[in-house]
């Protein structure tokens, strides 16, 4: 499930306040329990929204901090890679999926879930380089992935795609299909502030989220109530997201950012 538009914000005297904006999806709660749980930032202000709106209150500088989408990144000017983890995948991601009636070959036709334009932009590079296709693209309005059961082939990300994929027959795992046409990983989303973080800062917000991906049953128990149901979350965690921003997904993700020019 989805959380929209959730604030968290710890309460300090006599401090600037950190501005932070992450996304509110499962594979995202690591991050948001570690930040909001370990005790290791202080004085900061968290918003959890769907991808598109991340990026968007970054680049609208309406937040310090932000967990990026990375197709997003080529319209920002002016930001910093700060930390060693991300939204990433050595394999099937299971939440960002090609789903369809019609098996690949004979897809004519796409709806997009435009809660990520990173999806949105890797479905292309994959039909267009790997899959070799050339369908006709319509994008979805923000929100309106749910009708999927009434289109034949769509694009959709994030926790609605547990209850999606029943209705579908054909089920492309984009993050495998890149792995597939790469040999590297896939990364999703990225941490990027607007200013260099202080050293004692940066250490802070990292252990923050080192915290969290090192407590991820700690994390499901604290989230229990907002999880999918019937769905293994974290099993999920532990197999389909590869946190950590290592040098084969710095790799992957500049082949991914030199097919966006």
């Amino acid at each position: 499930m989805n959380i929209k538009s959730v604030i968290f914000v710890p309460q300090y005297k006599n401090m600037e306040l950190l501005k932070i904006s992450a996304v509110s999806y499962l594979n995202t709660f690591p991050f948001v329990y570690g930040l909001k749980e370990s005790g290791i930032l202080q004085n900061f202000r968290l918003e959890l929204d769907v991808p598109s709106v991340c990026a968007e209150k970054f680049k609208n500088r309406t937040v310090d901090i932000a967990l990026v989408p990375v197709g997003a990144l080529s319209e920002i000017n002016g930001f910093h890679y700060i930390s060693d983890y991300c939204i990433g995948a050595v394999g099937e991601v299971k939440t960002v999926l090609l789903l369809s009636k019609v098996p690949l070959e004979n897809i004519t036709h796409v709806y997009l879930d435009f809660d990520s334009r990173t999806s949105v932009e890797l479905v292309k590079v994959l039909a267009r380089q790997y899959w070799k296709i050339d369908p006709q693209w319509e994008n979805l309005e923000a929100g309106h992935a749910e009708v999927g059961a009434k289109i034949d082939s769509l694009v959709a990300i994030g926790d609605k795609t547990f209850r999606l994929k029943p209705d579908f027959p054909y089920v492309y795992d984009l993050a495998a299909e890149w792995v597939r046409f790469t040999g590297l990983p896939f990364v999703f989303a990225v941490w990027v502030s607007r200013e260099k973080l202080a050293g004692d800062l940066l250490g802070k917000f990292s252990g923050a989220l080192a915290y969290g991906i090192h407590h991820k049953a700690e994390c499901i128990e604290y989230f229990r109530s907002k999880l999918p149901e019937d769905v293994d979350c974290l099993g999920y965690l532990e197999n389909s997201i590869s946190f950590e921003f290592d040098a084969r997904k710095k790799e992957g993700l500049s082949m991914f950012l030199g097919y966006l020019l």
